[in-house]
C-alpha cells in the first residue's frame, strides 16, 4: 500500500513537473494582482520583464531605460512581505511563513515617463521545487545526473506533501466553518420556535381573558 501510495506522488510529481508564463498589458497607474496559494515554508520566485509599447513600430521595445514595477507582496494576514521598486526586468524572490493565498500586486514606478502608453509585463512565477535552480545545484553539491533526478523527485514529493497537509487545513477550517454555521442556524431556529410558543401561549391566555371579562365563558 505504501509502495503504490508513493508511486502516485511520483506519478503526480512527474506530471506538474512544468512552469507557465504569461504577459499582460497595464495602462498609466494600473494595477495588477495575482493570487496564489502556498504552503507555509515555501520559496516563491517571480520572474519578469517589462516592454514598453512603441507606436512608430507598432510593437514593444524590448529595452526601454527608466522603466521600473513596484512590486508588493502581502500574506493570508495581510502582511506586506515584500514592497519595492524593480527595475525593468529582473528575479524577485521570497518565502512563504503563513499557508494561504499571498497576492502579488505590481504598477508603474511612475507615469511621467509612460505618457499614457501601454506596458507589457512577461511574468512567470514559479512556487516550490519549480523555483530551485537545479543547473546550479548539480556543480555545487557535485551530483551526478541520477542523484540530481532523484533529488528533484524527492524536492517534489515532499512539495506534494505540504500541499496536501495545506489542502486538509483548508477543510479542516472548512468544516469547522459549516459546523458553526449549522450550530448557528440551529440555535435561531430554536429561538424562533421559542418566541412562537411564548407569543401563542400570551393571546391564548389574553384570549381567555377577554371571554371572561365579557362573561362568554
Amino acid at each position: 500500500m505504501e509502495l503504490i501510495k508513493l508511486s502516485s506522488l511520483l506519478v503526480i510529481a512527474l506530471l506538474a513537473d512544468c512552469a507557465s508564463a504569461l504577459y499582460f498589458h497595464i495602462a498609466e497607474g494600473e494595477r495588477k494582482c495575482f493570487i496564489e496559494e502556498i504552503p507555509d515554508d515555501t520559496t516563491v520566485i517571480v520572474n519578469y520583464k517589462v516592454e514598453l509599447y512603441d507606436p512608430k513600430s507598432g510593437g514593444f521595445m524590448q529595452t526601454t531605460p527608466g522603466i521600473g514595477m513596484h512590486v508588493e507582496v502581502r500574506d493570508p494576514n495581510d502582511r506586506i512581505l515584500l514592497s519595492r521598486v524593480y527595475s525593468l526586468e529582473g528575479m524577485i524572490s521570497f518565502t512563504s511563513s503563513t499557508p494561504g493565498e499571498h497576492v502579488i500586486c505590481m504598477y508603474s514606478n511612475s507615469t511621467s515617463w509612460f505618457s499614457g502608453s501601454q506596458l507589457r509585463v512577461h511574468l512567470d512565477i514559479q512556487v516550490g521545487e519549480h523555483a530551485v535552480d537545479y543547473a546550479n545545484v548539480a556543480p555545487k553539491e557535485k551530483l551526478t545526473e541520477l542523484q540530481l533526478r532523484i533529488r528533484q523527485l524527492l524536492d517534489q514529493v515532499h512539495q506534494i506533501t505540504k500541499e496536501q497537509a495545506y489542502q486538509r487545513q483548508r477543510e479542516e477550517r472548512f468544516r469547522q466553518t459549516s459546523e458553526s454555521t449549522n450550530q448557528r442556524v440551529l440555535w435561531w431556529s430554536l429561538l424562533q420556535t421559542g418566541v412562537l410558543v411564548i407569543i401563542g401561549y400570551w393571546q391564548m391566555r389574553h384570549l381567555k381573558s377577554f371571554f371572561e371579562a365579557k362573561k362568554l365563558v
